[in-house]
């Protein structure tokens, strides 16, 4: 937490008793931002999983948002889970450990669409739900570094297509 009350002053324009006013701490404000961040960018994430009705197209919609985060994130500075995790580690425990809850969930409801899939006849029922559902978000997450560090969005587009040819191969009966 390197950041100084002046640079946030500074940063947004509030004054310090605005922050004060309003946050308990800097560490508050930081747990506050991410919180915010990680509802702003997975609402859409939870919108096209939740419209799509069948388990392989829950999983395709995935895909498909995980295309276009590249841009969506770049705004923001890059993927807050990537960040917030890499900065945090060491630094900020309460922080790392928002960021290792976030990333339980979404692997979590990665391995649930996965067996509801099993269950209603869509997906091979002898997947390890678990390994596949940390591999696929392993391989999100491993490209958006990827992407961000080279300024290239073509390692999420090219994963995207991986996972798909994963899912229509190995999953999809």
């Amino acid at each position: 937490m390197g950041t100084s009350i002046s640079d946030l002053t500074k940063a947004t324009g509030l004054t310090k008793g605005a922050i004060y006013g309003n946050f308990k701490n800097k560490e508050d404000l930081a747990v506050r931002a991410f919180k915010y961040n990680i509802r702003s960018e997975l609402s859409e994430l939870r919108n096209a999983i939740k419209n799509a009705e069948r388990s392989l197209d829950k999983l395709y919609a995935i895909t498909s948002f995980y295309r276009g985060y590249y841009d969506s994130t770049k705004k923001l500075g890059g993927c807050p889970i990537l960040n917030i995790g890499t900065d945090a580690n060491h630094t900020n425990p309460i922080l790392h450990n928002m960021v290792k809850v976030t990333t339980n969930k979404l692997e979590g409801s990665i391995e649930q669409i996965i067996l509801t899939g099993i269950e209603n006849h869509e997906i091979k029922k002898d997947i390890d739900t678990k390994k596949m559902a940390r591999n696929f978000y392993s391989m999100i997450e491993g490209c958006m570094f990827m992407a961000t560090i080279h300024n290239d969005r073509s390692y999420l587009i090219n994963m995207m297509d991986h996972i798909d040819e994963i899912i229509k191969t190995k999953l999809a009966l």
